[in-house]
């Protein structure tokens, strides 16, 4: 079988390939015609950021089965496309963990001693001391928005600073907080209390622009911000505007909306420090990564076993085909149950049903996991780390199974609970493959979980469907289907909305104040 790098490298990542008995090609550099000519006669393919792994070349991959990405990042794969002609994507979480951690500390210290600038400023010739005045990290107040993997290490190690260290992430619950010595807030009451912001997220619908004019005029004045993330998390417009205006004294950016950033006001400005998406980039961490992608491309091509996949379980390759449906329906149904419950999860069930029962439910349980964590965090969240970021985070996981089958001949259903409040979200395999969501608390429905949906909780009275109609119209949102339920005539309703676009802040906050309207979410699948 045959391998194709087409970025560069740790030459150990080479070695450990052939070492195993696989031809292996290095070709750096081509250009995306270039490589859909040749990705065909390749069986595994293994890349770093540069190269692109879009859908047409997916589709001449004849004999690929395995994407293998040195690093976590999978924005520049195609996952969907490689899922649905069953390639594996693999990569290797963990292996940034602890740079990227540190890469942000260095900003932060950075930020705060103003490093960079008097570096240039004596490079220049002079001696400007009193130009240069920093500030003590010494009790002053971190947030950290999203305390996963990077964002835990990072709060750990500015404790030993003496840094008061308060955390905003939706899965944390109070006992973890306590264990990790951290505050648990709200995003408002970290705004208005953080000297420092850091942020470890996902850039996703809901983090879009999290850092904004309104989120920044509820800061303190003179917070600093570190971005080593995402970019388009922050509104760089709105960030350099504070700047200027003095309400933020400084901010540290390892990542940006556009990149590289070409003509951004931001790089003007003097008490702005930042680096070119850095926070991988060590020897250590690159080694490490390689080692990883390569032993898990042997395991894969070599003795069929799946390690550290994104879009598949670590099962036995013959079990695949007849899996993936329910790992597909389980997915579906963590990410809907994840995004239509609010507050830190403490317990998620998952239940069986019928036929769901009779299979191996363990890789399934993994996908509910996987897929109820994956919208809010940062890290790619696969079916390998799901259970022991679950863990970390204080939710315990059950399985239940029953033989009865009830309305359906197959159904799994996630039962989410938290401080009194809980959820429920089931769903079957029509023409035992199709996804399809039957029931959402106590209403039956049928809901075909992809794109972009709304979730309404409305009175059941006439005119709100014609109004949210009017309104999505209005602003160019067109709807692809729509879904109903109801507990009794003229009582509660629920309605689900799958609409062609994602609907701003602002068109969600106009559904609310429709007559009869109750609640509106919006989810993303």
């Amino acid at each position: 079988m045959k391998v194709l790098i087409s970025d560069n490298i740790s030459q150990k990542c080479i070695d450990i390939l052939k070492d195993a008995g696989l031809a292996v090609d290095i070709k750096v550099g081509m250009k995306p015609g270039e490589l859909r000519a040749s990705i065909g006669e390749y069986h595994g393919l293994v890349i770093r950021s540069a190269t692109k792994v879009t859908s047409e070349i997916i589709d001449a991959a004849r004999n690929l089965k395995v994407i293998g990405r040195a690093g976590s990042g999978l924005d520049n794969v195609d996952r969907a496309a490689a899922t649905k002609k069953g390639i594996v994507v693999m990569n290797t979480p963990g292996g940034n963990t602890i740079t990227t951690a540190e890469h942000t500390i260095a900003h932060i210290v950075s930020l705060a001693r103003l490093i960079p600038q008097a570096t240039t400023s004596m490079k220049a010739g002079k001696w400007e001391k009193k130009k240069f005045m920093g500030v003590e990290l010494f009790n002053k107040t971190l947030g950290v928005i999203g305390i996963g993997n990077i964002g835990s290490q990072v709060a750990k190690r500015m404790q030993a600073f003496g840094m008061n260290v308060i955390a905003y992430d939706p899965f944390l619950s109070e006992d973890t907080a306590n264990t990790m010595g951290v505050e648990k807030v709200d995003i408002k009451e970290l705004f208005k209390r953080s000297d420092f912001i850091t942020i470890h997220t996902p850039l996703t619908p809901e983090t879009k622009y999290l850092i904004n004019k309104k989120s920044i005029r509820i800061m303190k004045e003179g917070v600093r911000i570190i971005n080593c993330a995402r970019g388009g998390i922050i509104n760089e417009t709105d960030l350099y505007d504070a700047i200027v205006s003095g309400k933020v004294a400084g901010a540290a950016l390892d990542v940006f909306e556009k990149e590289p950033p070409e003509n951004n006001p931001l790089l003007s400005l003097d008490n702005f420090i930042c680096t070119p998406h850095l926070g991988a980039s060590t020897k250590e961490a690159q080694e490490n990564v390689a080692v990883a992608v390569a032993e898990q491309i042997v395991d894969y091509l070599i003795h069929g076993t799946i390690r550290h996949a994104v879009n598949f379980p670590s099962i036995p390759a013959d079990q695949v085909a007849r899996l993936q449906p329910y790992i597909n329906l389980a997915e579906k149904l963590g990410g809907f149950a994840a995004q239509m419950f609010e507050g830190g999860v403490t317990e998620i069930t998952i239940e069986y049903r019928a036929d769901a029962a009779q299979i191996n439910t363990a890789p399934v349980t993994i996908a509910a996991i996987k897929g109820f964590l994956n919208p809010i965090l940062l890290e790619t969240v696969n079916f390998v780390n799901a259970p022991v970021i679950a863990k970390e985070r204080g939710i315990e996981v059950k399985e239940t199974k029953s033989t009865d089958e009830g309305d359906y001949q197959s159904m799994i259903a996630l039962r989410v609970k938290a401080k009194g409040k809980e959820s429920y979200v089931a769903g079957t395999l029509f023409s035992k493959k199709d996804p399809r969501i039957v029931y959402i608390d106590d209403f039956k429905v049928e809901i075909v979980p992809e794109g972009e949906l709304l979730l309404l909780y409305n009175n059941d009275k006439p005119g709100v469907i014609g109004n949210i109609g009017t309104l999505l119209g209005k602003n160019h949102i067109n709807i692809a289907r729509m879904h109903f339920g109801r507990e009794r005539q003229g009582g509660m309703a629920i309605s689900v909305v799958s609409i062609d676009a994602h609907a701003s802040p602002q068109i969600i906050d106009q559904i609310k104040k429709l007559p009869n309207i109750l609640s509106v979410k919006q989810i993303s699948l």
